[in-house]
């Protein structure tokens, strides 16, 4: 099979909290009128499989690809029982409810799932002032922390972090979060729709939901929450410019790695990984080829380049482009950004599992739930 660019549907969710900044301000079309909290851009989760759009293998679903040809696709020797990835669009009009993610040890426990929801948000806009809520303040328990909440009395517990466009936050699983209003992000993400909330009304439509089932989420979240988990922002780490081409790393973990790369006209890029990557276009329409193939990338498009495609890509410049894939975090993460200058410290900051230490991978057949 020869395997190339894919173009993947997108599912779109209206929620209340969305706006119209993907449209406007990112220039994506297409896109339905009325808010648009989400756009999915590559999602294998349970009643959202991405379908294929272009190509020999328009109409295949995600999933029936990753489970038949998995090495063509992701790469690197994975199997797992879905894609391993999930990314979106996210306008943050108005503030999200304030929420977690289990980790994967309480998807599996309490939830019946094969993993949970590790994800991070690169910020594309946020006005002057802008916040985010993202782990618990230090010294608050459990019992501090479920009165907050059934107080709605967020501040009092959650630690509020200034937001600036260019920055990225890694969020493990576990952690209470939100952001918004008026935020704009690409997000990043396990392939999980697990969440435990801490509003009283529903994140879809804004309807209430009844006292008992709200005290019910709450006690749900108490029980995924990691209090140790306190992230914070950073600008990511440069790479040395290659080819006209500025790299930098935005965020890495055990689940999955995101770059930008800013090309330079007349560049081209070439991503040099053996896994899939999930390439999403942040700036103005560019051109991406694979050998005779040529897709046009619009404004907040996403292309997903097989793992047996990725080395015949060329992305051409002008370009300003997000690159998300599944590191090896010794050879993909640590040893280019050591090579850099960057001091290990700083490396560490980026995500989990960046100390110093070699973190070689699980075996093959745990890298969706283990990695």
């Amino acid at each position: 099979m020869n395997w190339y660019p894919m173009r993947l549907t997108t599912p779109v969710k209206q929620h209340v909290f969305g706006g119209r900044a993907v449209p406007e301000r990112l220039g994506r079309t297409g896109l339905p009128a009325g808010p648009v909290a989400e756009t999915w851009e590559v999602s294998d989760v349970e009643g959202e499989h991405s379908h294929v759009l272009n190509g020999a293998l328009a109409g295949h679903t995600l999933r029936e690809l990753a489970l038949s040809h998995p090495d063509e696709l992701v790469g690197r020797g994975w199997r797992g029982p879905r894609f391993p990835l999930l990314t979106k669009f996210i306008d943050a009009h108005r503030p999200l409810p304030v929420h977690l993610h289990p980790d994967d040890t309480a998807a599996r426990e309490r939830e019946g799932e094969p993993n949970g929801k590790t994800e991070a948000w690169h910020i594309l806009y946020a006005p002057p002032g802008s916040t985010a809520l993202a782990g618990v303040r230090p010294g608050v328990d459990h019992g501090r922390l479920r009165q907050a909440l059934l107080d709605q009395d967020f501040d009092a517990v959650l630690r509020r972090l200034p937001v600036r466009a260019g920055q990225t936050l890694y969020v493990p699983g576990g952690t209470p979060h939100s952001f918004g209003p008026d935020t704009l992000v690409y997000e990043i993400e396990q392939t999980s729709d697990l969440q435990q909330h801490a509003m009283r009304h529903r994140m879809e439509d804004g309807a209430p939901i009844d006292d008992a089932q709200w005290r019910a989420n709450v006690e749900a979240l108490l029980c995924e929450w990691k209090p140790e988990h306190r992230p914070d922002f950073h600008g990511g780490l440069r790479l040395p410019t290659e080819g006209g081409v500025e790299r930098r790393m935005l965020c890495a973990g055990p689940y999955f790695a995101l770059e930008n790369w800013r090309v330079r006209a007349p560049g081209d890029a070439v991503p040099a990984f053996d896994t899939c990557v999930v390439l999403s276009n942040i700036g103005a329409a560019t051109e991406v080829t694979c050998g005779a193939a040529r897709e046009t990338l619009g404004p907040a498009e996403t292309l997903l380049l097989p793992a047996a495609a990725v080395s015949g890509v060329r992305i051409h410049g002008p370009a300003d482009v997000l690159l998300g894939y599944l590191p090896d975090l010794e050879r993909d993460v640590r040893a280019p950004l050591r090579a850099a200058g960057h001091a290990p410290e700083a490396i560490a900051a980026l995500g989990e599992g960046l100390g110093a230490a070699a973190c070689p991978l699980p075996p093959p057949d745990s890298l969706t739930t283990n990695r």
